[in-house]
């Protein structure tokens, strides 16, 4: 009961964001000669469900086939028939939909619990034949490819599609529950060193999806609060880009008029006193230009600092330590943030 709610949640969890990242990806590097994978479908399936199954993932493929992807450690000739009701619930739902069912493939994805040797890949009941697409996860090099995923991230090499499809896998393709279970783990924490936050977020969801029926609630919770973690990192970045941007506008903004009111003060001073001006002009602007660029400069620290405090004070609100906030700006030490949060405390305590 504990991997089936793991399971549920984590697809509630991870399904967005593989959608976004699975386009242009393929299943080669499992031994499956299969196009792109062009978008990734719901498999909410109600006939399915009724039957108290759960499809894995559907992918639409960019030949416009869908391919059902199921993962097993075991097998067995019933499992076949697990598959025909996959297959009639995606059917029977196109039809609901009044939609004509696409050419729908069934891929199974072995662990390494299993070798070719072991498995038939058809189902022949007469007037009904299904062929099943196998890979096998023992015919992978685990270690092999586990060390060089880990030198790539130990230099901040971008990984990669093949690779970031091997890293969400690999630790299934382990023969006992034990070395899967230590793998996801040592997976996991090689996943959170990942530069890249795109691969990161891509490599630690795929691992939450494809493991589910593996992974414990620590690791799971483990992998969710990375995932937000980075997700807040990245609100924060946009947000101050956003506070930089306003800020450099205001300043062309107030820079324009300034100019424009010189060049009208400028204007009467010569009319008045052509020669004075001719003389006093090339000082007085220089030392305009002088203090609007230091004012300028003054301005647009303080903006930028009081945009960041405001940040920092929502997350202190949220509920973040000191140090994680501190991790996400160079504008203000642990420090400067306890100082903060202390004057919030009180400003928050004095108010009726």
């Amino acid at each position: 009961m504990e991997h089936k709610e793991i399971a549920y949640q984590n697809k509630d969890i991870t399904s967005k964001m593989l959608a976004e990242n699975f386009k242009g990806k393929t299943f080669r590097v499992y031994g499956l000669n299969l196009p792109e994978i062009q978008n990734v479908l719901p498999t909410n399936i109600p006939a399915v469900k009724a039957h108290e199954l759960r499809i894995d993932n559907i992918f639409e493929l960019a030949d416009g086939t869908s391919a059902i992807v199921d993962y097993e450690s075991t097998y067995s000739q019933n499992d076949k028939v697990k598959y025909l009701n996959y297959l009639t619930g995606i059917a029977n739902r196109y039809l609901t939909d009044k939609k004509d069912c696409p050419f729908l493939r069934m891929i199974v994805i072995y662990t390494a619990d299993l070798t070719r040797e072991q498995v038939s890949s058809e189902y022949n009941i007469g007037a009904l034949h299904m062929n099943v697409e196998c890979a096998f996860l023992s015919e992978l090099n685990s270690d092999e490819i586990y060390q060089r995923l880990k030198q790539k991230v130990e230099k901040n090499e971008m990984l990669e599609d093949e690779e970031l499809m091997e890293f969400i896998i690999l630790p299934l393709s382990y023969h006992t529950k034990e070395e899967k279970q230590q793998k996801i783990q040592e997976t996991v924490e090689l996943a959170t060193k990942i530069q890249d936050r795109k691969q990161q977020l891509f490599t630690l969801a795929g691992i939450l999806a494809f493991t589910d029926k593996l992974i414990d609630h620590k690791t799971a919770a483990k992998i969710r609060r990375v995932i937000e973690m980075t997700q807040v990192a990245q609100i924060f970045e946009e947000e101050k880009q956003q506070a930089l941007t306003q800020v450099a506008q205001i300043f062309e903004e107030e820079k324009q008029q300034a100019l424009i009111q010189m060049a009208q003060n400028l204007e009467e001073e010569k009319q008045q006193a052509l020669s004075l001006a001719a003389q006093n002009f090339a000082a007085e602007k220089q030392q305009a230009l002088s203090l609007a660029a230091q004012n300028f400069a003054a301005e647009k620290q303080q903006a930028v600092k009081n945009t960041s405090k405001q940040i920092i004070i929502r997350m202190i609100r949220k509920g973040y330590s000191s140090a994680e906030i501190s991790s996400l700006t160079s504008d203000f030490s642990p420090d400067d943030i306890d100082t903060l949060r202390e004057e919030l405390m009180n400003t928050e305590d004095t108010q009726p």
